[in-house]
């Protein structure tokens, strides 16, 4: 008689379990289905916080636009971004956010570098205004709960410096 109540516990750990599998299964289902489509990344501003001789700290804005009908849970980030083949920062970020569905949201993440070392280069890069500068951003979105997708995010593409410059100094 002893072994009939762990018996019902055990079919209802069972049971439980298949409810709990059903459940997470059921939110997540367009994570890994046809419906999931990516979402978008964009660098919408790069801040300096501070800058030294031998270190450089940047504050990076990102938005994320989600065009599926769930909320899409992210867990973080890891990010390179180059400017002319120059690395200006890389790292990772491991805030959460839930992105609504349908929407966006907005978060930040600081990039430390040393551009001492590529000084050269990036006085040469900006000694003509007027002239493009390619710039990169690789990285990866972790989302998902207990489910996780990477989700890849490559942009390429160029600014002109004389655009943001001031011309009234």
């Amino acid at each position: 008689m002893i072994a009939l109540p762990f018996f019902r516990f055990h079919i209802g750990m069972r049971v439980f379990a298949v409810l709990l599998l059903a459940f997470f299964t059921s939110s997540c289902s367009t994570w890994f289905g046809r419906d999931f489509r990516e979402p978008e990344v964009q660098l919408v501003n790069v801040e300096l916080v501070y800058a030294r001789l031998l270190e450089q700290e940047f504050l990076l804005e990102f938005r994320i636009d989600n065009p599926n009908e769930q909320s899409l849970p992210v867990r973080g980030m890891t990010y390179n971004l180059d400017i002319n083949g120059i690395s200006l920062g890389r790292g990772q970020s491991n805030q959460w956010l839930t992105v609504p569905a349908n929407g966006s949201a907005r978060f930040e993440l600081r990039a430390h570098t040393n551009l001492w070392r590529h000084v050269k280069n990036l006085v040469a890069l900006f000694r003509n205004p007027d002239q493009p500068i390619s710039y990169a951003l690789e990285a990866e979105l972790k989302t998902g709960l207990m489910f996780n997708k990477k989700v890849p995010v490559r942009r390429r593409g160029s600014f002109t410096p004389g655009e943001y410059l001031d011309s009234s100094y």
